[in-house]
Order: structure tokens, then sequence, then C-alpha cells
């Protein structure tokens, strides 16, 4: 499953700028006709960023509110903001929100902006070294990583990464262990793992939320792979980040028994 940026604003300009500027292997950007829409979105799918116009006339001040509820989904404003709206602005930036485009102004470098700015990319700058730590050093190794990453979202098994490489399962488990890396269905929970505990971050997401929008069978799924990959709850995943979970990995829980 792709990760989404749902976008709210009544302009279709605007919504345009973000979706036309908006790299297409980056993820998806999806319009919402309404801030409860672009809410109900948070609970449904993988999100990456959030862009809302806080000036329309249809968003409540509670609008205001999302970014700490979320914390770890990076949330930007885009509006037409006039000299009078310094207020506005400085509340924007006390509720957390990650950025400020101005419409009109903004509109080139919305799209590219906000995609360099996600939670994607603050969850690959955390686990940027772990194919270091994880000991994969070839080009299958690293590519296998690089496609276990971009399937996070969704339940994977190898051979789902062995069709995106084209090569066999047989083939691809066995190099992916070799040099005493860590066998790739341990690797797949490790990922999985770690972004579960960036979105249990959030104090607006519970643990059933969580497995819903990763596409867990149950609670009980998502809590087992924590134990296994974390030695940790899924409340415990919540302290740990995606971060934790890498270093909490690496104490001795590098192999499964399959």
């Amino acid at each position: 499953m792709t990760a989404v940026v749902p976008v709210y604003h009544p302009r279709r300009e605007a919504r345009r700028a973000v979706k036309s500027g908006y790299p297409r292997d980056a993820g998806l950007v999806c319009l919402c006709r309404s801030l409860q829409a672009l809410e109900r979105l948070l609970y449904q799918r993988l999100v990456d960023a959030v862009v809302i116009d806080v000036k329309a006339p249809s968003v409540p001040t509670s609008a205001l509110a999302l970014p700490a509820r979320f914390p770890r989904i990076p949330m930007y404003v885009l509006s037409a903001f006039r000299p009078d709206d310094g207020t506005l602005l400085s509340a924007c930036h006390a509720a957390g929100f990650a950025g400020i485009l101005v419409e009109g102004v903004d509109h080139a470098i919305a799209g590219e902006w906000i995609a360099a700015r996600t939670a994607q990319v603050a969850r690959r700058a955390a686990l940027a070294d772990a194919p270091k730590l994880l000991r994969l050093t070839d080009r299958l190794q690293v590519a296998a990583w690089d496609e276990v990453l971009r399937r996070v979202g969704v339940p994977t098994q190898t051979a789902h990464v062995a069709q995106a490489l084209r090569v066999t399962r047989e083939h691809l488990s066995r190099e992916f262990a070799a040099g005493g890396a860590p066998n790739l269905k341990r690797v797949i929970d490790l990922a999985r793992t770690a972004c579960a505990a960036d979105l249990l971050g959030n104090p607006g997401y519970s643990v059933r939320q969580v497995v819903r929008i990763l596409g867990y069978a149950s609670p009980s799924h998502l809590a087992g792979a924590a134990r296994r990959v974390a030695g940790a709850t899924p409340q415990e995943l919540r302290e740990a980040g995606a971060r934790g979970v890498l270093q909490r990995f690496l104490r001795g829980r590098t192999r499964s028994r399959i």
C-alpha cells in the first residue's frame, strides 16, 4: 500500500500545485473534500504528510490540534496569508505545524518540498545506518532492504520481495543471509515493527488502529512481531520509536527459527 498525503484545500489551483509537483514514486496525493474526510483517511491509510488550508471557511479552530495528536506525521499549512495574519501564523507554529506554504507564492515548489519532509523520509533517516549494522553489503541485499522499506505498509513475504527484484525466493533467501546478515523474514518483521513503533508515537492512534493501518491480522499478531523483533509490547513500542526498535533488534534478535 502506497503512503498517502491527504490535502484539504477549497481551491483547485492550490490542490493541483501539490499533486502535480509530488513525485510519483514518493507516494499518492489524495484530495479531500472536507476536513472530516481528511481525518478519516488518517485512520484508514498509512499517511506520510498532511496539507491543510487553515483559512478555509469550513476548517474549525480544532484543526490546530491535529499536529499534537499526530506529531510523527508532518503537517503543513497552505493558505493565502495576508499581512494581518500574524496571529494565525504564530498559532500554527505553536500548534506544531511542520511548515507553512503561501498560496500562489509557493505553488511551484509545494509538492517537491513536502515530499522531502515526510514521515517516510524521517523513518528512513532513523534507519539510515541499518544496512551497515545488519551487515547488508551486497547489491542484492541492499536492494532487498530498500524494497522491504518501500512495502512497509503492507504484509510482506520473501516471495513478494523476490518477485520485485526478479530473482527466485530461494536465491534471495540464501544471498540475503550471507556474510552474517539476518535472514530476510526477520528483517521484514524489523521494518514493519519499526513503522508500527513510529505510528504508535502519535497519541491519536491506538494499537488497534495501527494494526488496521498496517494490515496486521490482529493486535496479537503485532504483539507477536514486537516480541520477536524488539522484546517489547506494542505499548512499549510507543516509547522505543523506529530507532529504538532497530537497537533492540541488534541485541540478539536477528535470527528466526524458520
